[in-house]
């Protein structure tokens, strides 16, 4: 049965495209080898850094994340190296599952998936690696399955304290552009995002932000690199070009929501997200549910995550909201399956389509019989207008 009315799509990525980005992705394909898409190029992967906040090349592949991720690591890295992570969530789990299938040897901290990295069981491992053993350490910024964020420059400062030389990658995906990321001053070597989140485009685009070690690095890497190599995109990239048939219509897009971004102003999209984050909180404890990240300073901006009470489905509630109120809410992942659910609050974004989201919520949980309380909405309306008074 047809559901009239904009469906929402709240989950944290992908989100909510705008609609000036969408006309400009239907545009005309330019000739990828032209001129004038040499002249785009050049402009595109020069304003891209604008978000990273880098100074260094930023590679663009037509891949999801999961590209950047791959392309990351087989370009500074060898058979047999060890990588460290630590255990955030799904995606953590995801990133050491790949390197473990492309040869690199990784080491995962075990995690409770209600944190971010702990950063000083990190720095106890790393003081223990007297010779270096670990070439590169993997973290993830925003874990879009716990809602968990993890300090950056706290893990950089543990390097740099250490004088340890591990590279430094960071799993920027659903973080850039939501959430302030500064990849140059805090000493990332490999960072890398995806078009679909915070960047406002459909699924497509995977960037990897790159510093002069990482660069340096590449040139005694012995993983098979294939389609990621960063040797086959430098010369190209420099004339705007790639050294692949490139996502045009994609590249379109991008360039709208660089503008968008730039519009708004980067420090007012952070604040933003976080502005929708905070009511959102306050609506999960006004309702009387339990936020999955424990710690309020791990917060995520772009994404909550709800746990269910005790003996009620998260994918149960979730299709109640959806058949009912033509609303997607994110679901569990892995060992959080059915247990949870999530609200993306990241993208393309602004009060009262939040307050729209809440309120698809407060109705499902009495319509799918969920133990809560009334006045979750309220309460993120009322801090919403303190907000904008």
């Amino acid at each position: 049965m047809r559901q009239p009315g904009r469906h929402f799509v709240q989950i944290p990525g992908p989100t909510n495209v705008p609609d000036a980005v969408l006309r400009a992705t239907a545009r005309p394909t330019m000739d990828h080898r032209s001129a004038e898409f040499g002249e785009f190029g050049k402009k595109i992967l020069e304003r891209i850094k604008t978000v990273f906040k880098c100074a260094g090349p930023v590679f663009i592949y037509p891949a999801s994340g999961t590209g950047a991720w791959q392309a990351a690591m087989v370009n500074t890295l060898s058979p047999g190296d060890k990588v460290l992570m630590y255990e955030t969530g799904q995606f953590s789990n995801l990133w050491k599952a790949m390197a473990d299938s492309i040869g690199v040897v990784p080491e995962l901290i075990t995690g409770d998936w209600r944190t971010g990295v702990d950063l000083k069981v990190m720095e106890e491992r790393l003081a223990k690696d007297k010779g270096h053993e670990i070439k590169a350490v993997c973290i993830v910024h925003n874990e879009t399955a716990t809602g968990c964020r993890s300090s950056v420059p706290g893990m950089r400062k543990v390097l740099d304290g250490l004088k340890h030389p591990a590279l430094l990658m960071v799993d920027a995906v659903s973080a850039l552009g939501s959430m302030d990321y500064r990849h140059d001053e805090w000493g990332v070597d490999v960072g890398v995002s995806g078009s679909q989140k915070g960047m406002m485009l459909p699924p497509g685009l995977s960037f990897t932000a790159v510093s002069a070690k990482a660069l340096e690095a590449a040139k005694t890497a012995k993983l098979g690199k294939g389609f990621w190599s960063w040797d086959d995109q430098i010369p190209l990239n420099a004339q705007g070009f790639f050294p692949y048939t490139p996502a045009v219509n994609l590249l379109y897009g991008l360039d709208v929501a660089l503008d968008l971004l730039d519009a708004e102003g980067l420090d007012n999209v952070f604040a933003r997200h976080e502005r929708h984050a905070e009511a959102t909180r306050r609506a999960v404890r006004a309702w009387g549910l339990e936020i999955q990240c424990r710690k309020e300073e791990d917060y995520s901006s772009s994404v909550t995550t709800v746990r269910m009470p005790e003996g009620h489905s998260g994918d149960a509630f979730r299709r109640v909201v959806a058949e009912k109120f033509n609303m997607s809410l994110g679901s569990g992942l892995a060992q959080l399956a059915d247990k949870v659910f999530r609200i993306g609050h990241i993208g393309d974004l602004n009060d009262l389509m939040l307050a729209g989201a809440l309120s698809g919520v407060e109705m499902g949980l009495t319509v799918g019989g969920v133990p809560h309380k009334e006045g979750g909405v309220q309460a993120a309306l009322d801090y919403l207008k303190v907000q904008n008074n």
